[in-house]
């Protein structure tokens, strides 16, 4: 069969989908179409090509050496026509991490770049942690993501870029009948001999769990040892209700039943927030956010650092990095 004049953008589309997801029910969830839409679409490009791209059993969906051969060269052309459409305005939907919906430095910088460019679809996304966003914004299924970048593993951060947002206030979740409660502050010294939980066993916390180890070094904490991973806001308050441990969080961390929230003093520790995004992205919903988060940080002293404050070297360093060129962070004009 002779090779096809042009192939539509949206078959390349679905095939990629399918070939990174390996099911044709996830692969039709993260496009937004019906799975029969999206089957159509994947036969229709083989009988285009001449060439079979799945295997498929009642099992599981491999790809054929065809499609092995296929994907790396349509992957190249969908970003090419991303590029394209982002240069000229009529970008796709930027997929947007928040880590979790109750945590505010993401969400506020998502809402200011909406506002920002309102004719840009920017979606959120709940992934829980950096270390598991990460891997989804290489692998394209996100494209933006908020969290401490120096915990991520050297090999992720080789294929992200980053620009430092915010250094947030540490704080600890306790329940409302716990000893320390009645503080409004809590001292680090006055956790010397408690178990506090900062996301063990979460494999996509992991760069929460080591910021959580530095800071407790030396300084007789434990960290509590790792739990099922907790999915939903209510299995995790259930969960942290029965095993009655202290919270790492952050002072923005939205309130739990029977609990209080106190900041962390003595020194202040801060968790290092970056925006974090694929190497090489455009993509004018990219360019809002960054903008949006230079302008509040800039508004509210999010890059400021007060004296009586702990930081892991590693972080200083990161933080402390220009961030990279590629769009115009200068504030956005007043509106009329």
């Amino acid at each position: 069969m002779p090779a096809p004049a042009a192939i539509e953008p949206r078959l390349l589309r679905a095939f990629v989908a399918v070939a990174e997801e390996l099911h044709f029910t996830r692969a039709a969830a993260r496009l937004y179409v019906a799975q029969q839409a999206l089957s159509r679409d994947v036969r229709r490009l083989e009988r285009e090509l001449g060439a079979e791209l799945f295997v498929r059993t009642t099992r599981q969906v491999t790809l054929t050496a065809d499609g092995e051969r296929l994907l790396p060269h349509a992957r190249r052309v969908l970003a090419a026509q991303d590029d394209l459409l982002a240069a000229f305005g009529q970008a796709r939907p930027l997929l947007v991490d928040l880590n979790s919906a109750g945590l505010l430095t993401g969400r506020r910088v998502l809402h200011r770049a909406r506002e920002l460019a309102p004719d840009c679809e920017l979606m959120a996304r709940y992934e829980s942690g950096l270390t598991g966003a990460a891997a989804e914004v290489l692998a394209g299924r996100l494209d933006v993501s908020f969290g401490r970048f120096a915990g991520l593993d050297p090999a992720l951060r080789t294929g992200l870029e980053q620009q430092p947002v915010r250094y947030e206030p540490m704080a600890v979740v306790l329940p409302d009948d716990h000893p320390l409660a009645a503080l409004p502050e809590v001292p680090l010294a006055a956790l010397a001999g408690e178990t506090v939980y900062a996301g063990a066993g979460n494999p996509r916390t992991r760069e929460w769990t080591d910021l959580a180890l530095h800071l407790f070094e030396g300084r007789g904490i434990r960290l509590a040892s790792p739990l099922p991973l907790p999915v939903g806001d209510e299995e995790f308050e259930r969960i942290m209700a029965k095993t009655r441990n202290v919270i790492l969080a952050v002072v923005d961390f939205p309130a739990m039943p029977r609990s209080v929230l106190r900041p962390l003093v003595d020194p202040v520790p801060l968790s290092p927030v970056s925006l974090v995004w694929r190497k090489g992205l455009v993509h004018p919903g990219l360019t809002a956010l960054r903008r949006a988060a230079s302008d509040i940080a800039r508004a509210e002293g999010w890059l400021r650092r007060p004296t009586d404050r702990w930081i892991p070297a590693a972080d200083d360093h990161v933080m402390s990095v220009p961030a990279p060129a590629g769009c115009d962070l200068s504030p956005a004009p007043a509106a009329r």
